[in-house]
């Protein structure tokens, strides 16, 4: 009755797709989300917001989403859904999904896994930063992705990653990089960027200085660059234009010690390690990488899923969870991804949309879009993003946390779940309904701490360098489009 036909309102929610989690504002006009804007409330993004942010609208209102559950591609009742799967899921289940930023779902995850004996859940990045997870394990002892800050960083080299397009949090990176390109007239001063790049990117085109390079070399210069901040020589790059580059890049990372920053975009286990061995050369440590807060946006395992493939295809997996992850399209080896599936007894999707994957599972209960949602997200340690629904679910969907909850034998739904889980940590349903209007809860300190790099690591990775050949061929560059 407090709703004035055409007049707007604005609801706090939180944009998450493959691990990504932003915070929004959701104008919503006669029932209807028509629009997303940032939260200005989160020290995050400050109220930027992404492209994928804005498009993602459109997939609420998505002719191709599912409309009603199935089973064996025929629609089927929840009730008839539950029934089947409770006879069938037994031990060594196996949920295989996207990175999970969301602390209440982790939680229920748990609780499913412990109701299960002998199963597991697999985290699957399509886009995967598995070496940097790697890298840091070798590197630090913790296998976690530091926050990085570009905004007390005077000098910023880049090896191809393009943070202010696709590289982890581009939203809050291109508000960070934005501050040293600001000019104070009073102390006019601007940080000095350097990028390395194979294919032209949103990062490489606003960079001082640019230089193109094969994707092979991109491991050569990572190592040319460590032994010039150390002051040694730059070996294996036979082009003057790059050596010089890479030269301009060590000086102006001397030049700014404690305020400067190395990122790399490899999936490389070894170039992450040498990377963090030029971060930690030039003082980054502490400063502009911060190991105090982590980032969650990516959190798989090349190798974990690579084993669960051949755990299918063994016959070792009864029963197969899908939520977030389609690797039948997006897995190299989709055809062993394809063979195993046929093994599994017990395939369940909880994709929006007949995907690919979606096509080979048994079962399909078709999760609600997160405008339709109730949730959680902890997309850096410490700083929480709530989801609200916007509008009533539009087709038969159910949360996937209710799912687990009922195969867990929790009489409990989700939306009762998440409110008694943060209740509880708010001061009651007052404090809930407090934060769930301002959409975020920002950590009221901001810790910031180091890590000290293992000299044997760097070592191992300077002597797998020592034995690489650049290619002469054709070499192909996948990459990220916005």
């Amino acid at each position: 009755e407090d709703i004035v036909p055409g007049i707007a309102e604005y609801y706090a929610t939180t944009y998450v797709q493959d691990g990504d989690a932003i915070s929004v504002l959701a104008k919503v006009r006669d029932g209807r989300p028509i629009k997303l804007e940032g939260n200005d409330l989160s020290p995050l993004t400050e109220g930027g917001t992404s492209a994928r942010v804005q498009a993602s609208v459109l997939d609420l209102y998505d002719t191709a989403r599912l409309r009603f559950p199935l089973i064996g591609g025929k629609e089927a009742t929840f009730e008839a859904i539950d029934k089947a799967i409770a006879s069938e899921l037994g031990t060594n289940a196996v949920i295989v999904s996207s990175s999970i930023t969301s602390p209440s779902t982790k939680a229920i995850i748990a609780q499913f896994l412990a109701k299960h004996p002998g199963s597991k859940h697999v985290t699957y990045d399509a886009v995967s930063h598995s070496g940097m997870l790697l890298a840091n394990e070798a590197s630090y002892g913790k296998r976690v992705l530091p926050s990085y800050h570009f905004d007390k960083a005077k000098s910023i080299v880049s090896l191809s990653a393009d943070f202010l397009g696709t590289w982890l949090n581009p939203v809050e990176f291109a508000k960070q990089y934005a501050v040293g390109k600001r000019i104070d007239e009073k102390n006019p001063a601007m940080s000095k960027h350097i990028h390395f790049e194979t294919v032209a990117s949103m990062t490489g085109s606003n960079a001082d200085e640019k230089y193109l390079c094969r994707p092979s070399e991109l491991l050569i210069i990572a190592a040319a660059l460590l032994s010039a901040v150390n002051g040694g020589e730059i070996s294996g790059i036979t082009d003057a234009k790059l050596k010089a580059g890479i030269e301009a890049a060590a000086k102006t990372l001397m030049a700014n010690k404690g305020a400067a920053l190395v990122v790399s975009g490899s999936n490389n286990v070894n170039e992450q390690i040498i990377v963090n061995a030029i971060n930690s050369a030039v003082g980054a440590n502490g400063s502009t990488i911060n190991f105090a807060e982590t980032l969650n946006y990516r959190q798989g395992i090349d190798s974990d899923f690579a084993n669960f493939v051949e755990e299918m295809n063994a016959g070792k997996v009864n029963a197969v969870l899908f939520y977030g992850a389609n690797p039948v399209y997006t897995w190299p080896a989709a055809d062993k991804v394809k063979s195993g599936l046929a093994k599994v007894k017990t395939t369940i999707s909880f994709n929006a949309k007949l995907d690919e994957t979606t096509a080979l599972c048994k079962y399909s209960i078709p999760a609600p879009h997160f405008l339709e949602s109730w949730g959680d997200a902890e997309p850096v340690s410490g700083h929480i993003s709530f989801i609200q629904p916007t509008i009533s679910p539009l087709f038969k969907t159910r949360a996937f946390e209710d799912s687990l909850l009922k195969w867990s034998g929790d009489a409990t739904d989700y939306t009762t779940y998440l409110k008694n889980y943060w209740s509880a940590k708010l001061g009651g349903e007052l404090g809930w309904n407090k934060t769930l209007q301002a959409g975020v809860l920002n950590p009221t300190v901001v810790n910031v701490a180091g890590a000290s790099i293992n000299g044997a690591a760097v070592a191992n990775a300077s002597a797998a360098v020592a034995t690489y050949k650049v290619s002469n061929k054709i070499e192909l560059a996948l990459y990220q489009k916005v």
